[in-house]
């Protein structure tokens, strides 16, 4: 499996593309583990770390990880900490993962990581972030000895996150009241039954935002609506188009309670030329389509890479799973997915379904993965890795390393411990 080529970065930064991904760069830069296995070898290594930890190469930093990753290549590598402290004193980005990084560390044993931050809440501008995520997870005799500094930058300042700590320890020393909890909107149509929602949502003379809430209304009773309860709204969808040139909100959360009843009407929506209709059609045949669906599927899967989108992708791969070789088709987007993909939250889909559809390669991509900056890739790896030295020796370092996540920890050791 190989590949390359340069895409436009994530973020705010349009100008600055990812590195080739036959360059140890782009490899550090996507958080693959290949990379991780070469650097130790590349005397650019350090150059290249530092970059990733100061720009932060995720593509959506609200679900890519990289942090694991870079605190292990700054550990492993050796790599000197006054760089990456420096970083707590840039802007945003450069110090939430420097933060990060450092935290790990940290709990690694780093007692110069665990310093820096220390100080860093002493005196530091973005200070209560900082606490909060040391609190969350650092021992507590690390943190404890704090209050009072903590006492006095707190004067005219607020906590962020109430209900974690420290605040909950320090809370009585601090003589915190705690804002009351705003909760969800009332239900405005709870009184209403099924049926009269439906109708209400029927009715085009009603305003959209009334329908909407009727959705809304539908979407979160306890307990659920029974799919046959909703059957009528099948044919409702089609009308439920908003000015918005998208479905009226929470028509999806309703079609999904319908669960595989909505199949055979979202076939017939998939041809629709409405785009939000035959996007909530695949929304459906991803979840419960069949064998006949499988062609719509695939088509669906190969517009997003012609609209060169690099999210959207886990949910096809995972449905395309479980028709194993008969999807093989999709192979060739996967396995370019897997090596280009800056996303690297949907890159555990792409293994999952290239293990299901052609698993031709995989045994040279299972040890690499135990390196990837994924925890789900590191997961699918540590089950699945050809055995031998060079992976037990790894197995053994994620089962000890108390960077690592919990999970991955607790399947190393299970895999060590099995009998041959």
């Amino acid at each position: 499996m190989s590949g390359g080529g340069g895409e436009a970065g994530g973020g705010d930064d349009q100008d600055w593309r990812y590195a080739p991904v036959t360059t140890l760069e782009g490899l550090l830069q996507r958080g693959r583990g290949l990379g991780a296995m070469l650097a130790p070898d590349d005397p650019e290594a350090a150059r290249l770390v530092l970059d990733c930890i100061r720009r932060d190469c995720r593509w959506d930093t609200l679900v890519d990880q990289r942090h694991r990753y870079l605190a292990r290549l700054v550990r492993d590598l050796g790599l000197p900490l006054a760089p990456v402290t420096a970083l707590l004193a840039g802007g945003r980005t450069e110090h939430e993962s420097a933060a990060e990084v450092l935290r790990l560390l940290a709990l690694a044993g780093s007692g110069e990581a665990r310093e820096a931050l220390r100080a860093y809440i002493r005196s530091g501008e973005r200070w209560m972030s900082v606490l909060e995520s040391v609190a969350g997870s650092w021992p507590v005799a690390d943190w404890d000895d704090l209050l009072e500094p903590v006492r006095a930058r707190l004067v005219g300042e607020e906590p962020e996150l109430w209900g974690q700590e420290p605040w909950l320890r320090w809370r009585d020393q601090l003589g915190l009241v705690a804002p009351p909890v705003v909760g969800r909107k009332p239900d405005a149509l709870a009184g209403l039954d099924t049926g009269r929602l439906l109708a209400l949502i029927a009715d085009p003379g009603r305003p959209e935002g009334d329908r909407s809430d009727a959705l809304w209304s539908l979407s979160r009773r306890a307990p659920r609506p029974s799919a046959g309860t909703l059957a009528p709204l099948l044919a409702l969808v089609p009308s439920l188009g908003a000015r918005d040139g998208r479905e009226i909100s929470g028509l999806r959360r309703v079609v999904a309670l319908l669960g595989a009843t909505a199949v055979p009407a979202a076939r017939d929506w998939a041809g629709s030329g409405e785009r939000w209709l035959a996007s909530l059609a695949l929304d459906v045949l991803t979840a419960h389509g069949e064998l006949q669906d499988l062609p719509v599927l695939l088509a669906g899967f190969r517009a997003l890479r012609a609209r060169r989108e690099w999210c959207g992708y886990q949910a096809f791969a995972l449905a395309l799973a479980g028709f194993g070789p008969a999807a093989a088709e999709a192979v060739p987007l996967l396995r370019l997915l897997w090596l280009r993909n800056p996303h690297s939250y949907e890159r555990a889909s792409y293994l999952t379904a290239l293990a299901a559809i052609d698993p031709s390669g995989l045994d040279q991509v299972y040890p690499q993965s135990l390196w990837d900056c994924e925890s789900d890739v590191r997961l699918l790896a540590v089950a699945s890795a050809p055995d031998g030295p060079r992976v037990r020796e790894r197995l053994a370092g994620l089962r000890d390393d108390p960077i690592e996540h919990p999970a991955v920890r607790a399947a190393a050791a299970e895999r060590l411990a099995a009998p041959d």
